[in-house]
């Protein structure tokens, strides 16, 4: 279908209503111009991602054509310096359509231009030029920056169309070609230099849906708040009084609140609050990062509980949020819950919640599935030992997600274990129905699998996992362990408290949970840059993140 005036404005009017995209990108954030290359390619992944939602676009030709590019300032990028037959801003166009369509010459755009008259006037050229205006325009008139931008652009806009089912002219490529440079210029941005515009952007990005309850017109902004937040987090083991202190000299903002003003103002929230604009964080980031649209279809995702370091103090008044440990000793401590994608997704931390006494398992697992199915495609949950309920188990399946969950060892798993033992047999699969109450039944497939290398020489060397899906996906099991490796990274940006007030302790644990869904964010999106695969194992450090992100607050 030809896209109509409507239909573009439809597109238009969607962008500018989310506010999560920002487009134009220079008219959000200082890091971009109207000549900046990286600008363009934020620019590009916002509006190929609306464009081909809408169902009258399903032609990547007409994108390029009715792309807006009368802001973009080419001049900069032009080094010709007389008069010329041909605009820059069509053949940006005309060269975006050869790479899209991977011709390695210039003589295939020659030859279909000329075969489309239409085609050739909606992209801005009133002759065909011919092949050798079109590679000197490429080697000698473009600058290697706008070289690489048409050809992230042109990757990017294959990923997206595909991503939304329309036909591409071939498979979008999983490798940036290397980068071309000129004797005359200067390569770009470093990679250094690159990691620190995307933590400005995701921060830009996610950073304003955390707001205070405060009256207008106070001295101190309230950006100054989530910065020394930022900065408590980016420490070990800094409380807020004396991270107040260190922050006021470390930074370059006129004024800075102190530790127990910022505590005020953390105790003000409402623990709903805190996590209404975490969820709110988390979409933003899972948004900017779905270039990679496939790490988000058929997500797998953990949901586990974590706690604090053991409480020694008075619990007097605080029973109820300094509850036991999951070792079910004599200590106590504050919990929290989580839901975090596994596997092969970004692992990000989709929400979080504290843990009351009198929280049942169940409560905890609908509210937190729930969030997550509101962010992304949910196919499989993993979960432990602990989340062993049938009740648990009949809510997963009634929201149509796979689960995958060890069983505790009773009388009759014992048994099979010994008789499986007796036969020097590894596996064994069978359905059981766990009886629910009201003579109602949840149907599930239990298997056995002999531990390898296990110390037990009876009966424990086995263990029994459930699921509701195909017992293959047992297999998978092992992902969960990614929220435990999680937990280590969430619990070194947490800032140090002694507070026994439950939404400050919260709100800590929440934020430390942003800090680490931002750093695995920018790696994500650096290695999709500058390597086209997203390989789960960090190439941008959590230590590269807290230096760029200390600058983010003004610090060093």
């Amino acid at each position: 279908m030809t896209p109509t005036r409507s239909s573009r404005r439809a597109v238009y009017r969607r962008i500018a209503q989310t506010s999560y995209y920002d487009w134009p990108a220079y008219r959000a954030t200082p890091l971009y111009d109207r000549n900046s290359t990286a600008g363009l390619a934020e620019d590009v992944r916002v509006l190929a991602t609306v464009w081909f939602d809408h169902d009258a676009h399903d032609s990547i030709e007409a994108f390029v054509a009715h792309w807006p590019l009368a802001y973009v300032e080419f001049d900069a990028h032009d080094r010709y310096a007389g008069s010329t037959t041909y605009e820059m801003e069509a053949l940006f166009r005309g060269f975006l359509l050869k790479e899209l369509y991977g011709w390695d010459h210039e003589t295939a755009l020659c030859s279909y231009l000329e075969d489309r008259p239409s085609l050739r006037r909606r992209l801005g050229f009133e002759t065909v030029p011919d092949q050798s205006t079109l590679w000197r325009s490429w080697y000698y008139r473009f600058t290697s920056d706008l070289r690489e931008c048409i050809e992230t652009a042109a990757r990017t806009i294959l990923f997206k169309a595909s991503d939304a089912g329309v036909s591409v002219p071939r498979p979008p490529p999983r490798t940036t070609p290397c980068r071309q440079t000129d004797d005359d210029e200067t390569t770009g941005p470093s990679a250094f230099e690159r990691k620190q515009q995307l933590t400005t952007h995701v921060s830009h990005l996610v950073y304003p849906v955390f707001s205070l309850d405060r009256a207008s017109g106070c001295a101190i902004h309230e950006n100054a708040f989530w910065n020394l937040q930022t900065y408590l987090g980016l420490q070990e083991n800094l409380a807020a009084n004396e991270g107040a202190r260190s922050f006021r000299y470390d930074t370059t903002r006129e004024r800075t609140p102190l530790g127990h003003n910022h505590r005020d103002q953390i105790r003000s929230l409402s623990i709903e609050r805190i996590r209404e604009m975490y969820r709110e964080a988390a979409q933003r980031i899972v948004n900017r990062t779905a270039q990679m649209r496939s790490l988000y279809q058929c997500s797998c995702i953990a949901i586990d509980t974590t706690e604090a370091d053991p409480f020694t103090g008075d619990r007097t008044g605080h029973k109820d949020e300094i509850i036991g440990t999951k070792e079910k000793t004599a200590e106590y401590a504050y919990q929290w819950a989580t839901v975090q994608l596994v596997g092969d997704s970004v692992p990000l931390v989709l929400d979080a919640r504290p843990i009351r006494k009198g929280d049942t398992r169940l409560e905890i697992v609908e509210d937190l599935l729930d969030s997550a199915m509101g962010l992304v495609d949910v196919d499989r949950v993993f979960m432990d030992r602990e989340f062993d309920s049938q009740h648990i188990l009949e809510a997963i399946a009634d929201r149509g997600v796979t689960y995958v969950v060890p069983k505790r060892m009773h009388t009759s798993e014992k048994a099979q274990a010994k008789r499986l033992l007796q036969r020097d047999q590894d596996r064994y699969v069978t359905d059981r129905k766990l009886h629910l109450g009201n003579n109602e039944w949840h149907e599930t497939t239990l298997q056995y699998r002999r531990k390898k290398n296990s110390d037990r020489t009876d009966h424990g060397q086995y263990a029994v996992f459930m699921t509701n899906g195909d017992p293959s996906a047992i297999t998978e099991y092992g992902k969960r362990w990614d929220i435990e490796r999680g937990y280590k990274s969430i619990k070194r940006f947490m800032a140090a408290t002694t507070s026994k007030d439950f939404v400050l302790r919260f709100f800590y644990f929440a934020f430390a949970c942003l800090l680490y869904s931002i750093w695995r964010g920018i790696d994500m999106l650096f290695q999709c840059e500058n390597g086209g695969v997203y390989d789960r194992e960090p190439v941008v450090t959590a230590q590269n993140t807290l230096t760029l992100l200390r600058k983010e607050t003004g610090v060093g």
